[in-house]
């Protein structure tokens, strides 16, 4: 019940972060414009599992999930169904240049020798995913010098 205040707090927030900037901070207004159906209930599952704790293998929502059973859940929740393991999830999704990344959309990223993470935008350069560091699902910039070093491409399930 708390988690779920603190969600549309948090979407009451960038909504209105958003109506006041006008755009998303890319310049392209398209990335915080689509966020009914589908798209809204995948990130709106996402952003549900923000404080979740980390563990790498982990696929329990609410209690413990790994980066790629988070995006799984979302997912899942629209009613859709994605392979299990990041590196499936990019080879299996239809490929997003970055400049159209969409709210709902994966974004991939190379944490090291053999090693794939995968996050779900939110929208203003903002994705949900499962920290290692941070040992919880939690949201950070795409525009953070580690993450934009270690991007590697985005793609979608979605129309």
């Amino acid at each position: 019940m708390i988690r779920n205040s603190l969600m549309l707090l948090w979407l009451g927030a960038a909504g209105f972060g958003l109506l006041a900037q006008g755009c998303a901070s890319n310049g392209d207004s398209r990335v915080t414009s689509d966020l009914g159906g589908a798209r809204g209930e995948v990130v709106s599952a996402a952003l549900s599992q923000v404080g979740t704790r980390y563990t790498y293998g982990a696929e329990s929502p609410g209690k413990a999930l790994d980066c790629s059973a988070l995006t799984q859940h979302a997912y899942r929740a629209a009613g859709l169904n994605i392979p299990r393991m990041s590196t499936a999830q990019r080879a299996a999704a239809k490929p997003v240049r970055l400049s159209k990344v969409k709210p709902g959309d994966l974004v991939f990223f190379k944490i090291g020798r053999g090693q794939y993470h995968v996050g779900l935008m939110v929208g203003d350069d903002r994705f949900v995913h499962a920290s290692t560091s941070k040992k919880q699902v939690r949201l950070s910039s795409l525009a953070a010098p580690y993450w934009r070093s270690r991007f590697i491409g985005a793609g979608t399930y979605l129309n």
